[in-house]
């Protein structure tokens, strides 16, 4: 053991990374024990290279991009046959109970003045219903209407891991069977400062922070989630992000494009509203289908614009996909290959050489991160479906402003006010409007519900400002 030790304090002092064990000889055995079983998990070669690399892609690769093909909206020219057809597609593949749906829900309210789990946080416009709550009914109503199990995979993170569990136990469930819902934790990564060096959380503990939405495929592989799927004949995953309350978690003409081009992994975008907007880009990118973040592309290239005027870059991610399950398994087996980590500026909370914490006021680190999109390139085949973004897009990033919490409420607002409207409901501009997706979740199950008022059961209003 002692011999282990000491080989392991070598390889660190290799790499300049020594003074993780700066506080050793005040540490119980439990605290070096873990700390030691922490260290010997990182790879010090790899994150010489992240640190390495972490400025050289911006640099490098607007030279290489090329506009990705895009089935795109009718009005822009897309073919409203092949979304009809796409649709019949989809809605086969759902009642042969080959899709499950996932959500990523490793994040936490933080920035949104919040406490707790992202997916637990209050957004329905009248009745204040979580996140979670609002996606659980969109599942239920898939469930209800092609009549099937429909699981849903949700990846948490260690920081959100037990309260989100306790969340859904305590609400139990939102009406959906627990024994399909499927929790699974992803990974982490160990936090460099801006020389490269790690950070310490602890006397006793290395500073980490969760890998990315692209752990997501490490993580469903070490859980048994891709096992459990392959039980149950599931075949296609629905993915998106907890954020977004707008995201159609099934959507049959998304699916179903998915399934005609024969797509081993797809994507959503929406028209970007400027060249400035902080949305990553589905480009193709030495010839491969894949998303550049916005930070990774020049000015020039942001900004260029085609004959019509029209941004030749438009196609911003919504960070929806679709995926072939054997495709996320050969992705995880290959995860070091397929999925480098990037660099993010953060302010993290550490301590010094003296072990006194310290609060930064301005970023002092880099957390590492996958990024699930970066799996798309190895993707045999890839559709891109271009979808409205006042539908299907409205997350929940920021507190106050652009994607904040009253502009997604506006927007859920927006969308129950325009279904309602089809059937000639109309109710007071002063009242935020809510519907509940179990029973409502498109025009067609407003008609067929025979709503006519704000008095029906599946429509729920509030004074605006209430």
């Amino acid at each position: 053991m002692q011999q282990a030790i000491s080989q392991l304090r070598e390889r660190f002092a290799a790499f300049g990374q020594d003074h993780v064990f700066r506080f050793w000889d005040t540490l119980s055995p439990v605290e070096r024990e873990s700390l030691a079983a922490q260290a010997a998990a990182i790879d010090l070669a790899e994150l010489a290279r992240v640190h390495e690399r972490t400025r050289e892609r911006a640099r490098t690769l607007s030279g290489r991009l090329e506009p990705a093909e895009v089935e795109a909206l009718p009005r822009y020219g897309g073919k409203a046959e092949r979304r009809l057809e796409a649709r019949e597609r989809g809605i086969e593949r759902l009642r042969a109970g080959c899709v499950a749906v996932m959500v990523v829900a490793g994040g936490q309210g933080t920035r949104l003045g919040f406490e707790g789990p992202k997916g637990t946080f209050p957004i329905g416009p009248a009745t204040g219903r979580s996140l979670f709550e609002l996606q659980a009914q969109k599942i239920r109503a898939a469930r209800r209407r092609y009549e099937v199990a429909l699981p849903w995979y949700v990846m948490t993170s260690p920081a959100t891991d037990d309260a989100t569990r306790r969340f859904f136990a305590e609400h139990d469930y939102f009406g959906l069977p627990p024994e399909d819902v499927f929790f699974f934790c992803q990974g982490t990564a160990p936090v460099l400062d801006f020389e490269g060096r790690l950070l310490l959380e602890a006397p006793g503990r290395i500073a980490v922070s969760p890998d990315g939405h692209g752990g997501a495929f490490p993580a469903l592989a070490a859980s048994g989630a891709l096992d459990d799927m392959e039980r149950r004949g599931i075949t296609t995953i629905s993915y998106y992000q907890v954020d977004n309350p707008l995201a159609r978690v099934v959507d049959t003409v998304f699916l179903g494009l998915h399934d005609l081009e024969d797509a081993e992994m797809s994507a959503k975008v929406v028209r970007k509203i400027d060249p400035m907007e902080k949305v990553g880009v589905v480009a193709r990118i030495d010839g491969r289908v894949g998303v550049v973040e916005y930070t990774e592309i020049d000015d020039e290239t942001r900004h260029r614009r085609d004959a019509s005027g029209q941004l030749v870059y438009w196609a911003g991610s919504i960070a929806i996909h679709a995926i072939e399950v054997a495709f996320a398994r050969r992705v995880a087996a290959d995860a070091e290959r397929l999925l480098p980590y990037h660099a993010s500026a953060k302010k993290v909370p550490h301590i010094d050489a003296e072990g006194r914490p310290v609060q930064p006021e301005e970023p002092n680190a880099h957390k590492l991160e996958r990024f699930l999109f970066d799996a798309l390139p190895a993707a045999g085949r890839v559709a891109i479906l271009e979808v409205e973004r006042s539908e299907e897009y409205a997350p929940v990033k920021n507190a106050e402003g652009s994607d904040s919490p009253e502009t997604a409420r506006r927007a859920l607002d927006g969308v129950a006010r325009c279904w309602l409207a089809s059937a000639g409901v109309s109710l007071p501009e002063d009242t935020w409007v809510e519907l509940d997706h179990a029973c409502i979740d498109d025009e067609a199950d407003v008609r067929r519900s025979g709503v006519c008022d704000a008095s029906h059961e599946a429509v729920r209003t509030a004074p605006r400002g209430g």
